[in-house]
Parts: C-alpha cells; sequence; structure tokens
C-alpha cells in the first residue's frame, strides 16, 4: 500500500511553503542585448544590484516567490579590470570566461563589483538590496562556497583582525590540519589554459585533484579548503584530524557569520558534499544560536549521505539525483511515471528536507533542444513538483517564460545552459521584467500557468498544510504517462505527459477514504488550472473519470 505517513514539517515551523526564486544578479537585469560572442562588460552590459527595483521585486512575489537567491553575489575571479578602485586583477589563464565563474570566490568578505552602480559603494548596494527585497515580502538567499576559491584569493575587504585563507599556512606541508590549503610540494603549478600565472608550490583543485599540472577539464581555476581531511593519507584511506578545530573551520564559519549580520536569512551551500559533516556541525550550530531563522540548503547529491547532511545542520537539500532526475526523463519520454512513487518513499523520512526543481543555473533548460525543447511539456513535472508535497520548490529565473538557453555566449557555448561564465543578456528576461510588450502570447500563458501553479502551492490549505495520498498502486494503467494523488479530503490531482488529451479512469482505494476521512458522494469540484467545473461521484474502490489535457493536468478542488 503507497500511503504517506507524515512527519513533522519544516514548512509547519517556519509557517510558510518555501517558494524560492533563483535569479542569476549579473544576467538578470542587463538590458543591453549586444550579445557579442566572448564580449566584455563593455560590449555586452551586466545587470545591477538596482535593477532590482520595488516594480521587479513586486513581479517575483506575485509570481509565488517568498524567497530569491541571488546567485553570484559574492566578489569572484575575473578577466575585468577593477585595479582603479583598489581591486586585485586576476590572470585570464586562471579565469574561465570574461566575467569569471561566481563559484570562483576572490574575496569571501566583498561582493562583485560588476552588480554595483557604484564600484566603491557595492557593499552598501548589495545592502540596500537586501532590504528593498525583504520591504517586497521576499526573503534573500545568497551562496555560501565552502569547498574551494579562486587561484589568486585575496581579500581586501575583510574586517579588522581577520587573517587571510592561506596567510600562515605552512607550505613545506602536503598536509597538515591547521592549513588552510593542500600543497604540492616542490612543483610549480602549470594551467591548461595557457601561461601568465605563477604559483609555487602548487595547491591542490577544487575537484580533489592533488596534482600540479590539472587538466582542462579539471576546476583548474579554483584550490581546495582544507577542513582537516588527509586525502593522501599513507594508510591509503582519506584521514580526519578534527581536534583541535581546524583553522578553515573558524574563518568560514566567521564568513557566514558575517552574511547574518547583513541581513541574509538563508545559504546556498555550494558542494556542500565536499566538506566533512563534521563541519557542517560545527559551522550551524554557531550560526543559528545567533540567527535562529536561518536557513541552510546544500547541493548534495549523493542520497547515501543525506541523512547525515541534514543531522549536521542542513535544513534542505537538493532532490536532483532523485526526483530532478526521473521528472526529466519521464518529460524526455525515457521513463515511466510510476517512478515518481519510488523517488518519494526512498526519502519519505526526511522529504520535508528535500528541495525540488527542474531548472537551476548548473542544469539545461527545459525548453532547449538538450532537455524537453518546448518548456510546455514540463508542466505535468512542475504540477508534481509544486503540489506532491510540501517541501520547497525552486525556479530558475527566464524558466517561466520557457527560456530556451540555446545562445552560444563565449566560454560556456551552446549546451542548453544559460551561461555564469560569460556577460550576457537574456532576452526573456529582458522582456518579461523590463519590456513586457515584446513578450509572446505564448511566454505570457506560460508565466500564467507558472503563476497559478505557484500560488496553489504557496496558498491552498490542501497543499501547505494536507496530507498527501499517491494513488499510483491502485492505478497501474496510469503508470506510463499519467500520474495522479489525493491532497487532504479535497483534492484531486492528475497530470498527463503525453503530447494529446486523455481520458482516465482513476481509482480510488477505500483506504484512501479512512486515511483522508473522505467522504463518499458526488461533489461539485473545479479545475484551479483551467477554471471549469465538473461533477465528480467518489465511491470506495470506484473510479472516477477524468479528462486530462496534453502536457498539463488537472487539479480538482471539491
Amino acid at each position: 500500500m503507497k500511503k504517506v505517513i507524515n512527519t513533522p514539517s519544516l514548512m509547519g515551523r517556519a509557517g510558510e511553503r518555501l517558494l524560492i526564486y533563483q535569479v542569476f544578479t549579473r544576467l538578470f537585469g542587463n538590458k543591453n542585448n549586444s550579445c557579442k560572442e566572448n564580449g566584455t562588460l563593455e560590449e555586452n552590459g551586466t545587470g545591477k544590484f538596482a535593477d532590482f527595483d520595488a516594480k521587479t521585486l513586486k513581479r517575483i512575489k506575485n509570481l509565488g516567490a517568498n524567497y530569491i537567491w541571488y546567485t553570484g553575489v559574492i566578489r569572484h575571479a575575473t578577466c575585468t579590470d577593477y585595479s582603479a578602485y583598489g581591486i586585485p586583477t586576476q590572470s585570464p589563464s586562471v579565469v574561465k570566461g570574461n566575467a569569471g565563474s561566481p563559484y570562483a570566490i576572490c574575496d569571501y568578505y566583498d561582493v562583485d563589483p560588476d552588480l554595483a552602480t557604484d564600484v566603491k559603494n557595492r557593499m552598501a548596494e548589495w545592502e540596500s538590496l537586501i532590504e528593498r527585497s525583504h520591504e517586497a515580502g521576499l526573503k534573500v538567499v545568497m551562496d555560501f562556497v565552502p569547498n574551494h576559491v579562486a587561484r589568486q584569493y585575496r581579500s581586501i575587504a575583510k574586517p579588522a583582525g581577520v587573517q587571510d585563507l592561506g596567510f600562515d599556512d605552512n607550505r613545506h606541508w602536503h598536509f597538515s590540519p591547521q592549513n588552510n590549503f593542500y600543497y604540492c610540494v616542490g612543483e610549480d603549478f602549470v594551467s591548461p589554459n595557457g601561461p601568465g600565472y605563477v604559483e609555487s608550490p602548487a595547491r591542490a583543485t577544487g575537484n580533489d585533484q592533488f596534482t600540479a599540472r590539472p587538466s582542462i577539464n579539471d576546476w583548474y581555476e579554483t584550490i581546495k579548503l582544507n577542513y582537516g581531511i588527509d586525502y593522501n593519507d599513507w594508510s591509503g584511506h582519506p584521514s580526519e584530524h578534527f581536534t583541535p578545530v581546524p583553522s578553515t573551520w573558524e574563518k568560514m564559519t566567521a564568513i557566514l557569520l558575517f552574511w547574518a549580520s547583513k541581513g541574509v536569512d538563508a545559504f546556498r551551500c555550494d558542494m556542500a558534499e565536499m566538506v566533512p559533516c563534521a563541519f557542517w556541525w560545527y559551522a550551524s550550530q554557531k550560526l543559528k544560536e545567533q540567527y535562529p531563522g536561518i536557513l541552510l540548503i546544500g547541493e548534495v547529491y549523493n542520497p547515501a549521505q543525506y541523512r547525515n547532511y541534514i543531522n549536521s545542520g542542513f535544513d534542505y537539500l537538493y532532490d536532483k539525483v532523485g526526483m530532478y532526475d526521473t521528472l526529466r526523463a519521464i518529460t524526455c519520454d525515457q521513463c515511466p511515471t510510476s517512478a515518481i512513487t519510488h523517488q518519494w518513499q526512498v526519502v519519505d523520512d526526511i522529504r520535508d528536507h528535500m528541495l525540488y526543481f527542474l531548472e537551476n543555473h548548473d542544469e539545461q533548460r527545459i525548453a532547449s533542444d538538450f532537455f524537453a525543447g518546448n518548456a510546455q511539456k514540463a508542466i505535468p513535472a512542475l504540477i508534481i513538483s509544486a503540489l506532491l508535497y510540501k517541501n520547497p520548490l525552486m525556479i530558475y529565473a527566464g524558466q517561466e517564460f520557457g527560456e530556451r538557453g540555446m545562445d552560444k555566449e563565449g566560454f560556456s557555448g551552446c549546451d542548453g545552459r544559460t551561461t555564469i561564465f560569460d556577460y550576457w543578456c537574456v532576452d526573456t528576461l529582458r522582456h518579461g521584467y523590463y519590456d513586457r510588450r515584446k513578450l509572446t502570447a505564448q511566454e505570457k500563458a506560460l508565466e500564467e500557468t507558472y503563476k497559478t501553479i505557484l500560488h496553489i502551492a504557496g496558498k491552498d490549505k490542501s497543499v501547505v498544510k494536507g496530507a498527501t495520498y499517491d494513488l499510483m498502486y491502485v492505478n497501474p494503467h496510469l503508470g506510463q504517462n499519467q500520474y495522479a494523488f489525493l491532497r487532504s479530503n479535497d483534492m484531486l490531482v492528475a497530470v498527463n505527459f503525453c503530447d494529446y488529451d486523455e481520458e482516465v479512469e482513476v481509482v480510488i482505494p477505500a483506504h484512501a477514504f479512512d486515511y483522508l476521512h473522505l467522504a463518499e458522494g458526488t461533489k461539485e469540484a473545479t479545475d484551479l488550472l483551467s477554471g471549469s467545473k465538473a461533477s465528480l461521484t467518489f465511491r470506495r474502490d470506484a473510479a472516477v473519470k477524468v479528462t486530462i489535457p496534453a502536457n498539463s493536468g488537472v487539479v480538482l478542488k471539491f
């Protein structure tokens, strides 16, 4: 029998369903549509903190979001020269793209000058954006990148008394628990991206390559942070050295506290599983002691480690290799819908901690040629992600307009993703937020669909507080292209991944009536997606006839 046993909900504790709208800050507000491949900032322009004005934030809020993740705020390596402002330049040989990767941090205590209208006042502009976001009813998420930093990391904005990472390292040791980095003693670093940068001795890369000669496919532009694990222990197994507390633990915890003091409400922690759970327990306790309401969202891809990271202080983890991969495969007709049941079951005890999404800056766009080729085809997956449970859902800016991600921007290339390395203008965002007259009818309709679904997800009592009953175990005939479930005692949700409408019979088992206290009889139902009405007759172990539109669904409230 496939039913849900409800566990205590983090959403109940917080009093709201978390609906996160992710923006790639540098791209979002850029209105310069020159779009020259490998273009410089001067040629292609860049978005600014100021582009998130009250009107723009209100539109994001009205879409249904209550959190906004500003991706790429902390200052990172770039080929753009800001030396006139006292900001150190970076060697192009250890920078990916002209704009640079937002995950190659070169100063944890500074913000990206690209995003400031007045570079000298960039921190004040970020603080002002946090305040504007809060006034708009949006809580703020920002990145915390704990596993690695840029090759030329040097903080010019650190508070008085703070020592830089690596400042007091013993570079004659490959590993020391009190070093911040790992060293390839006696070897000079050789960049696969060409000469121009000198590093001696070389340091290990962010993707755990303990070599002075990383490949072009490695994270060669980054250096790995040392949390007290000797990965090259002579015993043949990584060994842990956590007592006394490693220097890196203290320095990185101080960085979290610094940004929390600015009013940040949550941190999305990049590659969290590459950092030991012991650190997260240490840091999260100190962080939440001072800021009890703050949230930690972890990028963890190993399901075997999920519970360890949750127990170490994470509130939410990416459900990437489970629900995302499954919904993507179903959307692309590579997997039956019956697989969804297994994905929620394997994390049933921690499901309120799992963050659902269909797009983010790492993944390919739904409408790209590499994914579904059509944004509409993923609406069934969106309905499931939004309404199956009450765990968080994340939308990536442009997703609601069907952004295709098929531009060839430069370093990123044409790969179905929206670049994070280049200066670029994303037309769907430019139109959707700053020139709506240029939105197509199809884009407007898709946005309205997203808005409707997100508002149901965030406001409907059956979804926010009600229980879920998976109906697939008594409806195997739906298991290839359709999926159906009940929410509480007054909502039936059914989706259809086919390119044509389907009339289906959804059996409601007797156990569902008892579990959800559902009364038998004929009920008047309204489809919250289309507004259409129907009379549905509910009987124990009998079927309800439902017509489900192509590449969509019905949310029948009765």
